[in-house]
């Protein structure tokens, strides 16, 4: 089969040049991901202190893979300008969630609007979708997956074939019709049930093979999409691709992970067996004004990638190199994913902010669910800078080793 050639527009040089394998992902979470915009703001500003202000994310990351709304940030930081420079800074992505949330979630106010607005999940998706897309295509334009400035990966899940679809730059290569446009993927991949309409596109390959996509929200299969990079990586490890040094698959002293999290109600506990065990189909769907069940399978497969990778990077004395960033105590509106207000969004750049300064914390799964302080850890900014650290000097090493150092 014919493959796609790499992006020459790749700004990252790749790790068999350097010592480093360096990932970051990003959750789902409608506009809850106004949160780990702030917390790239700040990544991306202790970039610039160090390598100055044109820096940008896709210059220190050799994977960034999103869902659902961490799937558009993903498409924001990596897709082209003319200049073959990030079409987005971190910072613009904040201001693009303040401008645009509104209208893509817009809000019927007073009882009579939320009675509406549960008659209307009832028979459709909350949401036509309508202003997201028209948004999505045009800042991407036509840029595809082997456009972005480094790699990419972005799950989404196919309703007709009941399983998971995983659009990168890794996949692309190997099987051209997943080479599809970031636009289409991002749509894909925000199509939350009950909330936006699902999204069907066709792909041709340059041979002119046809293939059809029917997708939803890729948080139905991986809502965070860590483990989804890092077994990317690992398979590109496995084939021996020559972009990357000898290195055993699950040598995870060689990975740099930051997996940014969007917030979680855990702490509300607003269901319980009492409630469940009267819930038929509707009682499922709705409640309370949320849907239970996206709720359920969202914080499910959040929060075992994180217990899987957490346990695994301890058991091989690498925990240093995995950050998770999350904020679990949220409660009420500011869990919601799609109250699209003014005064809503501001809180959530708020929570964004008073995240940064919380400790590192890591789950404590026999016990209480809940995260606990990280002894020694500091502050979440404060990893966040060193972390910067580190793969600013990576960065610069492979840079040092490349052949084409002299054209850098």
């Amino acid at each position: 089969m014919e493959s796609i050639p790499t992006s020459p527009l790749l700004q990252i040089q790749p790790p068999t040049y350097g010592n480093l394998i360096t990932i970051l992902s990003i959750d789902g979470g409608g506009i809850r991901g106004i949160v780990p915009a702030t917390i790239l703001a700040y990544l991306e500003a202790q970039f610039q202190e160090l390598d100055g202000e044109d820096a940008r994310l896709a210059d220190y990351f050799d994977v960034i893979a999103g869902t659902g709304t961490g799937g558009l940030i993903t498409a924001m930081l990596t897709a082209p300008n003319q200049q073959n420079r990030p079409l987005f800074s971190a910072k613009d992505i904040k201001l693009f969630y303040l401008q645009h949330c509104p209208r893509i979630f817009p809000q019927k106010r007073g009882i009579c609007g939320s009675l509406w607005n549960r008659f209307k999940s009832l028979l459709g998706p909350s949401y036509d979708g309508k202003y997201l897309h028209r948004q999505i295509k045009q800042k991407l334009g036509e840029v595809r997956v082997n456009e972005a400035l480094t790699n990419v990966v972005i799950p989404c899940f196919d309703i007709k074939r009941l399983q998971p679809t995983i659009f990168s730059t890794y996949e692309a290569k190997k099987s051209p019709c997943l080479n599809a446009k970031l636009s289409d993927i991002c749509i894909g991949t925000s199509a939350a049930p009950t909330y936006l309409p699902a999204h069907y596109f066709k792909n041709q390959d340059p041979k002119g093979n046809v293939k059809e996509f029917h997708l939803i929200d890729g948080g139905v299969a991986a809502n965070n999409p860590t483990l989804v990079a890092i077994t990317q990586v690992t398979k590109q490890i496995f084939d021996e691709n020559p972009d990357f040094f000898p290195v055993k698959p699950m040598d995870y002293g060689r990975f740099v992970v930051i997996s940014i999290g969007t917030g979680t109600p855990k702490m509300e506990q607003k269901y319980n067996a009492k409630m469940a065990a009267k819930w038929g189909t509707l009682g499922w769907l709705l409640h309370g004004g949320s849907v239970p069940l996206v709720d359920v399978f969202t914080q499910a497969s959040a929060d075992m990638i994180d217990f899987h990778i957490s346990v695994a990077f301890q058991a091989l004395h690498s925990e240093a190199n995995y950050l998770r960033i999350q904020e679990d105590t949220l409660t009420g509106r500011d869990s919601s994913v799609d109250i699209a207000t003014k005064e809503q969004l501001d809180r959530l750049v708020i929570i964004g902010e008073k995240l940064l300064m919380k400790p590192v914390s890591r789950v404590d799964y026999l016990e209480t669910g809940i995260s606990e302080p990280v002894q020694n850890g500091g502050t979440n900014a404060e990893a966040l800078t060193k972390f910067a650290k580190m793969l600013s000097m990576e960065k610069r090493l492979r840079e040092k080793n490349s052949p084409t150092a002299t054209d850098i």
